[in-house]
């Protein structure tokens, strides 16, 4: 699949529930748009949110229209946040409970230093016309921001300043990265579109590209409890394992009700437990508690896209995707609708 292909098959994708990668396919904002803050509204945490994750115990929550949301009790109501941007927002990361950046359309990286009561825009690049699709940090001060057409930014100084380091991957194509995860005892895992794969074992500053196991558009990674050990997922239920950092490729086979599983996946968590938690389209819910050898499957009576997940501290999961954010018990039952 060209570049071009994957962009026109973005644009109905996420707003619409029906595709993983729509983020990249969104119309622009006009220049004006960006420089707004996003419009509060008491039905922000029913509209199009793309991740969540914990800022301590708070959790923060990210999506359309520039809309960033908090909950202090876990997912059971929301707090809108102020944001200086109208723009989609695709990912959100805390070093602590204090520090945070989330990132999206026309290169935007905006920051908290309150647990995401108030963000500040530090840094956005409308010329590229490409959005930034994940984040990561090491701790408060040195961390990466990847999106599309090979895009990698990186900051030593807390995002006061950003370089562009997309020189540091072999990437000629510019293939959309789309991910980047920690895995343990072992450094940095980038995948992206066309299955391209790259990996640091020095905290980013230098990568190699990796051969991966699958050709077609990975979503994301996540590293497990066992040191080395990582999942990557994608499309039509595409999901490999591997226990050397990427050396070697296990394909995992998930069955659902009808046979094996095939809606596309979109975001994971690793769960105090050590439970990995992964969702995709067709409100598909995996779970494994053999650091990723198998999964059991649930598939949401809704069927709403699930673009990412977290986990709450009574061992229920918060839900994130198309409708908004969700907050699901230990046993599966609904406790926000």
């Amino acid at each position: 699949m060209t570049q071009a292909c994957a962009a026109t098959g973005m644009l109905g994708g996420w707003a619409l529930g029906l595709a993983l990668l729509g983020v990249l396919g969104t119309p622009l904002a006009t220049a004006a748009m960006a420089d707004s803050f996003a419009i509060e509204s008491n039905k922000a945490a029913r509209t199009l949110l793309l991740d969540v994750t914990h800022a301590g115990p708070r959790l923060v929550t990210v999506g359309d229209r520039g809309h960033i949301l908090y909950s202090d009790d876990q997912g059971v109501s929301w707090t809108q946040a102020r944001v200086p941007t109208r723009q989609l927002l695709t990912a959100v990361y805390f070093a602590d409970a204090q520090h945070g950046w989330a990132v999206g359309h026309d290169a935007q990286i905006l920051a908290s230093a309150d647990g995401g009561v108030t963000w500040t825009k530090q840094f956005e690049d409308t010329a590229r016309e490409a959005p930034l699709l994940d984040v990561w940090f090491q701790d408060a001060t040195t961390g990466f921001a990847i999106g599309a057409y090979g895009m990698l930014l990186e900051t030593t100084d807390g995002g006061q300043q950003w370089q562009d380091v997309s020189d540091r991957l072999d990437n000629p194509e510019q293939y959309h990265l789309n991910a980047i995860a920690k895995v343990k005892d072992a450094g940095l895992f980038i995948v992206g579109e066309q299955g391209s794969l790259f990996r640091s074992s020095d905290q980013g500053a230098s990568w190699e590209a990796v051969q991966g196991p699958y050709e077609g558009s990975l979503f994301g990674a996540i590293g497990t409890a066992q040191a080395g050990t990582l999942l990557v997922y994608g499309l039509r239920g595409n999901l490999y394992r591997s226990t050397d950092f990427g050396d070697h490729w296990q394909r995992i086979e998930v069955q659902g009700p009808r046979g094996p599983m095939e809606f596309g996946l979109a975001g994971a968590t690793l769960l105090d437990s050590g439970e990995l938690v992964l969702v995709g389209n067709g409100g598909t819910v995996l779970r494994s508690d053999d650091d990723g050898q198998s999964f059991s499957v649930y598939s949401r009576p809704d069927r709403i896209a699930l673009a990412a997940v977290a986990g709450d501290a009574r061992d229920g999961l918060i839900l994130a995707g198309q409708g908004g954010v969700r907050v699901t018990a230990a046993n599966g039952a609904q406790v926000t609708p």
